[in-house]
């Protein structure tokens, strides 16, 4: 992910964050699903906070989330209107979960998905690949390198790969 976050700074193209995070101390803000399992990361909470190996700069977004879905539970979508947002690189954590919502989400509210398969993962090897089987219809799933070099291409202005699925 760090590798992946240091190529799309380079080429200016915009990094935002998720967290789960909710807005409350006591979660009761939280989607049924973490209601019902218990799970909750409260306001102001460390476990909220990006990982230091991938911390913001000081101007990117970090958008708490309080669903799997990003675009269920914040105005992720709206921002990324106002940004002009046509294309979304998913990464993260959980593959199977929150990586999926927001792929599927994604795709349905119209934006072409890319998903590099190796910056995402799970809490286990078959659930990881089950879910990018799953997915493979709603973004293109390529590896960080390769996307990495794609990147650079465009960025410098030599075009040689398709963006199709």
């Amino acid at each position: 992910m760090a590798t992946l976050q240091a190529a799309c700074r380079r080429a200016r193209i915009e990094v935002l964050y998720t967290v789960i995070e909710s807005m409350t101390a006591d979660g009761r803000d939280r989607s049924l699903d973490y209601k019902i399992t218990g799970f909750n990361v409260p306001k102001g909470s460390s476990d909220a906070r990006v990982l230091a190996g991938i911390a913001p700069l000081p101007d990117e977004m970090v958008f708490p989330k309080t669903s799997s879905s990003v675009f269920i539970s914040t105005n992720l979508d709206y921002v990324l209107r106002n940004l002009g947002t046509r294309y979304l690189i998913i990464a993260g954590c959980l593959t199977d979960q929150c990586v999926d919502s927001a792929v599927r989400d994604a795709c349905d509210l119209g934006y072409l998905v890319t998903v590099p398969t190796d910056a995402c993962v799970t809490l286990t090897r078959e659930r990881h690949e089950s879910s990018l089987r799953n997915n493979r219809g709603y973004c293109r799933q390529v590896s960080t390198r390769a996307l990495v070099e794609e990147i650079e291409r465009l960025s410098t202005g030599v075009v040689s790969q398709s963006f199709e699925k």
